[in-house]
């Protein structure tokens, strides 16, 4: 049992470098490097399995130690997982994201077809409140003349 938690924990470690190379790997190289991960995350994994048979015949008052150190390694592998699924994905954003601007960079725009501006029924409006304005001013200018006539007129009627 030594030997294959030895050997787990040596490839749990080299998993743990791959990941750092995994960063630095060219654009070429990534599929590579992750497809080598993934074999050697499988390979610990079914290691993880044989370990946990010989766990449980280990002699009882070394069982619980084994045990805490499987489940470790264990632990360990799941967060390698965990971050090789998040370089797959943050990777797979990146191959999408470059896609996109390709796309469009290489698309052909066409200028649009309906451009006209609804600017007449606008300008319409404005013109009948502006006429509406004067209309009113009009009106207003017409009573003042009226009253103004009318005070004339009172003062001439008015006897003394």
């Amino acid at each position: 049992m030594e030997t294959l938690y030895h050997q787990t924990n040596k490839m749990v470690h080299e998993v743990q470098n791959g990941m750092g190379r995994l960063e630095m790997a060219a654009e070429d190289e990534v599929h590579l490097v992750e497809n080598d991960l993934q074999r050697r995350t499988e390979q610990i994994f079914s290691n993880l399995e044989r370990l946990d048979i010989l766990v449980s015949k280990e002699p009882v008052n070394r069982r619980q130690n084994a045990k805490l150190r499987v489940d470790q390694l264990r632990y360990d592998v799941q967060h390698l997982q965990a971050a090789l699924r998040n370089f797959q994905h943050k990777r797979y954003l990146r191959e999408q994201e470059d896609r996109d601007r390709e796309a469009l960079l290489t698309r052909n725009f066409a200028p649009n077809e309906d451009t006209s501006i609804m600017i007449d029924q606008a300008l319409q409006h404005n013109s009948s409140l502006h006429s509406a304005h004067r209309g009113v001013d009009d009106l207003i200018g017409s009573g003042s003349s009226i009253m103004a006539s009318l005070q004339g007129q009172k003062s001439t009627l008015k006897v003394p």
